[in-house]
Order: C-alpha cells, then sequence, then structure tokens
C-alpha cells in the first residue's frame, strides 16, 4: 500500500451498457508516484483515467483524491478538476487563443489568478516544456509535439496535486512522441504524482514506479517495471509483452 495515498480506487465498476469495462478496481497512488497503465485495447485503460476527474460516472465503488470522496457536481467538482490535471490523446487547445492565453486562462478563470500574474508563471511553464519563444503564436502554427507540450503546460499552470495522461502520444508523428515523452520525464523526476495510460514501454520502464496491467476491464498485474517486464506473473501479461516487445 502508498504510504501517503493521493489516489484511492475501492471496489469501482463501470459498465457502458451490457459492457463491464471497469470490474472491481482497487488501485491506491501514492503522493509522488509515477504509475503507469498499459494493457491491450479496449482493456479499460482510458475509462480508468477518466473516472479519476470524474469525467465519466461509476456505478459502484468509491474514488478518493487526497482523502476526499469525488464529489457529484458543482463547485466542488470544479475544484476537483483543478486538482487534477489531465492530458488528453488530442490537445483540446483554443484554436483562436495564443499559445501563453492558453496556458493563462485556466488559472485567471478557475484559480481566481490576476492575468498578469497567470501570464507570468504561463511564460515559467512554457520555458520548462522548451516552447519559451512560441508564446505568441496560435496552435494551428505549432506541430502536434509542441501543441502537446502546450497542453501539459497548461495542465500544470493549475498547480495540480495529480496529472493524468491518456495515452497523450498516440496521436503524434514518431519522430514528436520523444518530445512529449522527455517532458513527461523530468515531471516525474521532479516528484509530480502521475497516472499514465501510454503504449510506450520505455517511458513505462524508465519513469514508472509502479505499473498496472489492465485486460478486459480488470487489474491482473501490479508490479514494479523491473518485475513486470522481466517476469510477468500471468499468461495475459506474458501474452501482451511477447506481442509488443518484437516490435
Amino acid at each position: 500500500m502508498a504510504v501517503d495515498p493521493l489516489i484511492e480506487l475501492r471496489g469501482v465498476n463501470k459498465h457502458f451498457g451490457q459492457l463491464h469495462v471497469l470490474q472491481d478496481i482497487h488501485l491506491t497512488v501514492g503522493r509522488g508516484e509515477v504509475v503507469v497503465v498499459i494493457g491491450p485495447s479496449g482493456s479499460g485503460k482510458s475509462t480508468l483515467c477518466r473516472i479519476i476527474n470524474r469525467l465519466e460516472t461509476v456505478e459502484s465503488g468509491d474514488i478518493l483524491i487526497d482523502g476526499q470522496p469525488l464529489p457529484a457536481e458543482g463547485r466542488d467538482l470544479a475544484r476537483l478538476r483543478a486538482d487534477v490535471g489531465m492530458v488528453f490523446q488530442s490537445f483540446n487547445l483554443f484554436a483562436h487563443k495564443t499559445v501563453l492565453a492558453n496556458v493563462s486562462l485556466g488559472p485567471v478563470k478557475a484559480r481566481g489568478r490576476k492575468r498578469e500574474e497567470a501570464n507570468r508563471r504561463s511564460r515559467e511553464l512554457l520555458e520548462r516544456v522548451g516552447l519559451a519563444d512560441q508564446a505568441h503564436k496560435y496552435p494551428a502554427q505549432l506541430s502536434g509535439g509542441q501543441q502537446q507540450r502546450v497542453a501539459i503546460a497548461r495542465a500544470l499552470a493549475m498547480d495540480p496535486k495529480v496529472m493524468l495522461f491518456d495515452e497523450p502520444t498516440s496521436a503524434l508523428d514518431p519522430e514528436m512522441i520523444n518530445e512529449v515523452l522527455e517532458v513527461m520525464q523530468q515531471l516525474a523526476a521532479e516528484g509530480m504524482t502521475m497516472v499514465v495510460v501510454t503504449h510506450e514501454m520505455g517511458f513505462a520502464r524508465s519513469a514508472a514506479n509502479r505499473v498496472v496491467f489492465m485486460a478486459d476491464g480488470r487489474i491482473i498485474e501490479d508490479r514494479t517495471p523491473d518485475d513486470f517486464f522481466t517476469h510477468p506473473e500471468t499468461d495475459r501479461a506474458k501474452d501482451f509483452l511477447s506481442k509488443i516487445l518484437k516490435h
């Protein structure tokens, strides 16, 4: 068990129609931990990510963030979402706003920061993701890798307690994947609590404290990367690894 749990899922179940996408999920993520969630398509990984900040509701079970149960809706939910940064496959940037404005918007609107202060902090974050010189541009003027790094800066601008990444590199061209993973590696090294759904096994090996392997809506294995990649315990995990590690 994590010493200082920041995220706790207890007996969580979720259906889409007849499909039982999350089956009795128990998962604890400690403060400062990096947990990478992997598994075949349709195993429930993205849904797991999306229930943590209530983009999807669950039928049963408890979800706690920093000891507090997930609020249903309204102001409390907005506050929770400010504490839980989310980076998706698609970058979801506002096309008509500059990079700087995209990053500053959340702190001004949701955290009540003054625009000058928000802009100053946003410039620091853009520097941190290697895009200080792109602040005046619009998203369409950037590459996919740059847009995703802006999306990471935007999530960080809210000073979240935890960052969720739902396949953040899967929409990117191969040569852009590393520039995004490097930013994520840096965040992990700085102690950011992270839950990362990804197909990037190199990142899982090097940045994760734990690898959670999912199949058919269940958590099948939850182990250190070293243990998981060298000695998978289940046939499902062995099969999965044999398929992906050949490529």
